[in-house]
This record gives C-alpha cells, structure tokens and sequence, in this order.
C-alpha cells in the first residue's frame, strides 16, 4: 500500500509520460493523434471486405471483437519490453518508482483502445443496420468497465513482468514475438469458444488457464450478447488477470532496486 501511495504522489510524471508514448507514436504524421481512430477503422474495413470476397465463414463482429482485444493486448506487452530500457539515463540519476514506466505504457495504450472501441460500436450500429446483424445487448453492456479493467490488470502484470526481465536478459524482446504468435492461436479470436469447448473435451479445463480467455469471451458478452460459458471453472478463470497483476507488480518491484547497476 505504501508503494502505492508514492506512485499517487508521481501523478504528474506518470500523465507526461502518457502524453509522451502518445506523442513518439504519431510524430511526424500529419494527421497525428487521428490515427488512432482511423486505424481501426479502415482495420474493420478491411476485413469486411475480404471475408465477404473470399466467403470465408468467420462471424466478423465477433472476429473484430476479438481483434481489438488482442491488438490492447500485444500493444501493452511489446511496449513493456522496452519500458525501462528505453530510460537509462532517468534510472540511473533519479528517484522516484520504476513502476511508473509500464504504468504509464498502459495508460497510453489504454486511450487508443478507448477510441477503437468507439469505431468498433460505429461499426456494430452500421452493421446490423445494413446487414440485418443482430446484436442483442442489455446487462451485460454495464460491464463494459468492468471487463476493460479487467484486461488492463492483465497487461499490467504481464508487463511489469517482461519490463524488468528485459533489464536482465536482453533477448526478452525476441521470445517475445514468437510467445505473442502462438499466444494468439490459442486465444479464441479466429474461432468461437464453443467450438474449442466441444473439441477439446476434457482438455477445456486447461485451455481456460489463458488469461485471454475470459477477457475476448467477456467482451464479446458485452458488444454481442454471446453469453459465456456457465462452468464454475471459466469464471475462476477471470480471477487470473488479477493473480498476474499482484505477481508481476510484486516481483518489478523486488528487482527494481538493482536496475541502475544492469543498465
């Protein structure tokens, strides 16, 4: 608690770092922050396209559903790697806690996924006007912060994690890409989990321990109204963000003190 109450206190170096990530990101772009609207955008556009070309039986808004989660997801951990390193020269000469690094990686990318879900739900609205889609929501939509906190809990853990694994092992970055490939075909974004659960059989037990799980299936609850599954197991399952939250925040915070002699 009282870690927490000192990264409180550095509020306003965590908010310059968020604006930072935000700014390094569209520097030079002509049309700037807009992008981060207008990438989704022409995304859903994309893939609207093909999968009606191609014929390909892929339900799209639960794929795009999918997609967006996983885009916050991949942002946040591959940003993650390069959040300490990236400031030697602040970790070095400064104290304050290193905790604010991810943090504010988070935070950043957090906005982004806050404006792709305003063009996923333009996109459901058009969809389901033009294309006779139905889209049944109720309950499960005042979720919606529920489960956003959810995944932002989730890639925080992860990233602390691989933040300060990086500082020791400098080849993070490079399992992390083959880790984030395999990690994404085992996450049901391509498939619905349905399908894993009646192929899988006595094996869905272990699949549901992907934290990614029950957040792609939670939202996909929420913006679709595809109900979750009723077993115990899968809502055991949405406790795992949290675990990973305290796991990789305590273990960042136990190396964070030898950082300066690593870098």
């Amino acid at each position: 608690m009282n870690r927490i109450l000192e990264i409180i206190k550095w509020k306003d170096l965590i908010r310059n770092l968020v604006l930072k990530n935000l700014r390094i990101r569209y520097k030079g772009s002509v049309l700037g922050f807009l992008w981060t609207m207008i990438n989704p955008m022409f995304m859903m556009l994309i893939y609207f396209i093909f999968l009606r070309l191609l014929r390909i039986a892929i339900d799209l808004p639960s794929l795009l559903v999918g997609i967006l989660a996983w885009q916050y997801f991949v942002m946040c951990l591959s940003d993650s790697v390069n959040a300490i390193t990236a400031h030697p020269s602040l970790i070095k000469r400064t104290s304050f806690p290193r905790l604010v690094f991810p943090l504010s990686m988070v935070l950043a990318n957090l906005i982004n996924f806050l404006l792709s879900l305003i063009v996923l739900v333009l996109f459901l609205s058009g969809y389901s006007l033009f294309f006779g889609y139905t889209i049944t929501l109720g309950l499960p939509l005042i979720l919606l912060p529920g489960v956003i906190i959810l995944q932002t809990a989730l890639v925080l853990g992860f990233g602390s994690f691989f933040a300060c694994c990086n500082v020791y092992f400098k080849d993070t970055e490079h399992i992390m890409s083959i880790l984030l490939l395999a990690w994404f075909f085992l996450t049901p974004i391509m498939y619905p989990l349905e399908k894993v659960r009646e192929s899988a059989g006595q094996f869905f037990n272990l699949y549901l321990l992907n934290p990614m799980v029950p957040v792609v299936t939670l939202y996909r609850w929420v913006f679709l109204g595809i109900a979750p599954p009723t077993s115990p197991l899968f809502y055991l399952s949405c406790l795992l963000p949290f675990l990973i939250l305290f796991a990789g925040v305590t273990f960042f915070l136990k190396k964070e003190l030898y950082f300066a002699d690593e870098m």
